[in-house]
């Protein structure tokens, strides 16, 4: 099973991406968020790459983090969930952020996921109790007891919802946000990373 790819990105698509390893081309299916974080075509590129063997063939599903790619596969082992419902999960919800979210049993933060619906979303909150989602990002069975990382938004969080604020759908918002985050680095304010954001979009 292939669990990391290391290439260059050869075609961005909507919904997946090609990616050449020494000539080969392995097409490797990725959420809308990390689409919009991976370098342009013809830069190198690592994604963590979580393998599923089905009737018609092996899909590929492809992350920047491991913490993704675990989330992924924990998001997996909830029923109803499949790939789809998973990507669309991460998309909305990083991995720290589906933790705390789960954590306080936030069923309407999970529900803005394409797809999941409030059922769904309570099996989700429900299931995912105690089960690991990345590097130290196991939630407690007991709801308020957690060591999942804080309930408060992120930066990027912020900005996401100052956007959404403004009319502009989550995927795009939190896409624009992504881009300005890693062209300004860590030590970026909220207003810079908002007008950055912005600049993105008028693109």
């Amino acid at each position: 099973m292939i669990g990391r790819l290391r290439g260059t990105v050869a075609e961005i698509g909507e919904e997946e991406t090609l990616i050449d390893v020494m000539g080969v081309g392995y097409l490797v299916r990725c959420g809308s968020r990390t689409l919009g974080r991976l370098p342009a075509v013809g830069e190198d590129v690592v994604l963590h790459i979580d393998s599923q063997t089905r009737e018609d063939g092996t899909r590929l599903y492809g992350f920047l983090t491991r913490d993704e790619r675990s989330a992924f596969a924990t998001l997996h082992t909830v029923q109803g969930v499949g790939p789809k419902a998973a990507l669309s999960v991460l998309d909305v919800l990083p991995p720290n952020e589906l933790a705390a979210a789960v954590a306080r049993e936030d069923k309407a933060a999970i529900g803005r996921a394409q797809g999941v619906g409030p059922k769904l979303a309570l099996r989700i909150t429900v299931e995912l109790k105690g089960k690991p989602l990345g590097e130290g990002l196991t939630i407690a069975a007991t709801p308020g007891f957690h060591n999942a990382a804080p309930a408060a938004p992120s930066l990027n969080g912020e900005a996401t919802a100052a956007l959404m604020g403004l009319g502009i759908a989550e995927p795009l918002a939190r896409r624009a946000v992504d881009t300005a985050s890693q062209a300004l680095g860590p030590d970026a304010a909220l207003p810079a990373l908002i007008k950055a954001a912005l600049r993105e979009l008028g693109k």
